[in-house]
């Protein structure tokens, strides 16, 4: 990647030269950002994830640019117009926006006012007004009539629309307008006039909204955009003409001066129309353009934050399970899971109405619990879940058994998908489903890697924002929890396997197949038997993946095989085995690291391998508690302003937090009652899946919205 481009990221992202180069070398090697991040920290400064993932976005767009570049130059070479100056801006661009800016005059375009006025020869009467050299614009103008020109009104028309034409396409003119409009614009929004805008309407906050569109928070933008494309919103900008005319007055005349009296009255008509007819149009849609994109940049990052949080949330491990996907009138399907999350038995209860099976579904339960010796039940979190709940509640359990309320978000799609057809083909949806909600409480990362991230419900309005830019935030979100909890290589699902650095769902499956023929691996060096996996794949994946029962017993922890023999040497040093120097605390802290700090191996590096020795194998997620609900609250009907309720946080966004009270409706802690200071994100203060106490404030029956509070609450 050329110095262009390399400085500029410097400057984005406040990092030193090299530390950009290097590490754009090593993504140009294929190495892959949780790879960097851990094993190369001397190469790169220890750059953490998110600038490694954030210069990986940036080499990534410049790729882009620079085909960009090359059509533009192939383009206007072709019209024989590429001079070495303009080829030399044009190379010189960082900034898509700035490369189209410089294109505009030159891209194809259908017939306009222009082009016909330049058809009919009046080019050289603009030029001429335009340079301020008419004496007489009227008379110069009489000039050009004649059969395709009939009078000079005509004439001057025709040279204000092409003199409007290069005023809207000048470089400097827009990005004056366009800084203006990114300060000063207000967002209007009002209801679209073929709409029946009633008081029920989800946008009906919206009718009658002005904001300013500089600091206009996401979530509103979004929301806005979103009711502007299902036709009940009618979305402007507003900013002052006479404001804007001046900041084109200003660029226009600054180049060429002040224009002579007799040229004045034709410029100016040409910037007024110029300014209505073209500008304002094209620079309001820009500036719609960037402010969605600020707020798909900062949504999707609240997004990646809600779904880390998930993939992370507490596991309850390797337990046997006994699941419970709820419902009334189809019955409670059954599930029974092995600790290692295999399906032993499946069978559907009817406790609830229209039913009423009580007597037989506790008889089905206690006897299932008894027979398979369940230590933890699962109960899905969707349509009659309060209910099943209460019901096994009541039913007498062996000592210890706990049971947990599980997320359903994603399970429906898990239970239709290939993935659940190849892992169960001889099972209905229902049972699939079923399996997905146990398993989930005893993993929930190496069950929600199965899943598409976007049908997780990691945030408000990701439908709304780039699919792309989504798509690139939710892979490395996955990924890099993936490998921060690093993988059981004995027990990984091929899913959960294609995560890992360097591997993919290919080679995953490779791995898969050589567990089948050959058996468990005995070391991660046995990789490297596996079917198309080589050195370099090796390189990037064996330090996150895990042997417990290894010969070797840094084959279980993140410490890279690259660095075995440092290890070994430390533990020669103390004449001890690597076995017994991770066990022996005191041993570890009398080893003066600095000795080992060579070439390619710094301080960064010595102290992760150190820290890894401390803690081989640990999983770094806290285990899974137990939330229970208030026991009196199971639908909004039954809330009371003032109540003080136990809750769990489902999703966060830019504007607040959505709490689970244990009903149907999520209830909205607004970022303003989070708690007794100022808050600039809802982040500092709660994360996904956190419990937490909070106040009923309102309570809108009507439209199923419920107010919280977690302030002043003793």
């Amino acid at each position: 990647m050329n110095n262009l481009y390399v400085n500029h990221i410097c400057s984005l992202l406040s990092i030193n030269k090299w530390q950009a180069e290097h590490c754009i070398q090593l993504l140009e090697e294929g190495a892959t950002i949780p790879f960097i991040s851990r094993y190369r920290k001397e190469r790169t400064g220890s750059l953490d994830e998110v600038q490694v993932a954030e210069i990986k976005h940036y080499f990534t767009k410049f790729l882009d640019l620079d085909k960009r570049k090359e059509s533009v130059l192939t383009s206007i070479e072709e019209q024989n117009k590429l001079t070495e100056e303009l080829k030399n801006e044009i190379e010189n661009c960082v900034e898509l926006q700035r490369l189209e800016d410089i294109y505009l005059p030159f891209r194809p375009k259908r017939r306009t006012r222009a082009s016909i006025a330049k058809e009919k020869g009046l080019e050289p009467l603009a030029s001429k007004i335009f340079s301020f050299e008419s004496k007489s614009p009227e008379k110069d103008a009489l000039q050009f009539t004649g059969e395709s020109v009939k009078d000079v009104q005509e004439a001057l028309s025709g040279a204000r629309d092409i003199i409007s034409e290069w005023i809207s396409e000048d470089i400097s003119v827009r990005e004056s307008l366009r800084g203006q409009y990114q300060k000063f614009a207000r967002i209007i929004s009002k209801p679209h006039k073929d709409s029946a805008a009633s008081d029920e309407s989800k946008y009906r906050n919206y009718f009658e909204f002005s904001g300013a569109i500089s600091n206009i928070p996401a979530h509103r933008v979004l929301a806005i955009l979103r009711g502007e494309r299902e036709g009940e919103l009618s979305v402007k900008l507003e900013v002052d003409p006479e404001y804007s005319l001046n900041y084109i007055r200003r660029s226009v005349y600054k180049k060429r001066g002040e224009p002579t009296s007799s040229c004045r009255e034709q410029i100016e008509l040409a910037i007024e129309d110029s300014y209505k007819r073209l500008l304002h149009p094209s620079v309001e849609n820009e500036a719609l353009k960037a402010a969605k994109e600020r707020a798909d940049l900062e949504s999707i990052k609240v997004f990646g934050e809600n779904l880390t949080a998930l993939l992370l949330a507490a596991p309850a491990g390797q337990k046997r399970v006994l699941a419970l996907d709820p419902g009334f009138r189809t019955g409670c399907k059954v599930v029974c899971l092995s600790a290692q999350g295999e399906l032993l038995h499946n069978d559907t209860i009817y406790p609830h109405p229209p039913v009423n099976e009580k007597i037989n579904a506790i008889k089905k339960i206690s006897n299932l619990v008894e027979s398979y010796k369940i230590e933890i039940i699962a109960i899905g979190d969707g349509t009659a879940s309060r209910e099943t709940e209460a019901f096994i509640k009541k039913i007498p359990m062996p000592k210890g058994v706990q049971i947990f309320s599980v997320s359903e978000d994603g399970a429906s799609v898990y239970s239709a998908s290939p993935v659940a057809r190849e892992e169960f083909p001889d099972y209905d949806v229902t049972v699939r489903g079923a399996v997905s909600i146990g398993r989930r409480v005893m993993d929930p990362l190496a069950e929600l890697v199965k899943i598409d991230p976007k049908s997780i419900g990691v945030g408000q309005y990701q439908h709304d924002v780039d699919q792309n830019l989504l798509k690139e935030m939710l892979d490395n979100t996955v990924i890099s929890c993936v490998n921060r909890v690093g993988v059981n290589l004995n027990t990984a699902s091929k899913h959960l396997l294609s995560y890992v650095s360097g591997i993919g769902p290919s080679l995953a499956q490779n791995i898969v197949d050589y567990r089948k023929e050959k058996g468990t691996f005995k070391s991660r060096m046995e990789l490297l038997k596996v079917k198309r996996l080589g050195d370099k794949v090796f390189e990037q994946c064996a330090g996150f993946l895990r042997i417990p029962d290894a010969e070797n017993p840094l084959d279980n922890t993140a410490v890279h095989p690259e660095r075995y023999k440092l290890v070994e040497a430390m533990a020669s040093e103390m004449k001890l085995s690597t076995s017994a120097l991770i066990a022996d605390e005191s041993a570890r802290k009398s080893i003066d690291i600095k000795k080992y700090v060579s070439a390619d191996i710094g301080l960064p590096t010595l102290n992760d391998i150190m820290d890894e020795l401390a803690k081989p194998g640990r999983d770094p997620r806290k285990l899974a508690q137990v939330m229970e609900f208030s026991p009196d609250i199971h639908t909004i009907d039954d809330l009371k302003l003032g109540m003080i309720l136990p809750g769990i946080v489902t999703n966060i966004t830019n504007f607040g937090a959505f709490v689970d009270i244990g009903i149907k409706q999520d209830g909205l802690v607004h970022i303003s009652q989070l708690c007794d200071r100022f808050v600039s994100s809802p982040s500092e203060v709660v994360k996904l899946q956190q419990v937490v106490t909070v106040k009923v404030v309102e309570v809108d029956l009507k439209r199923g919205r419920i107010q919280l509070s977690m302030k002043n609450i003793s």
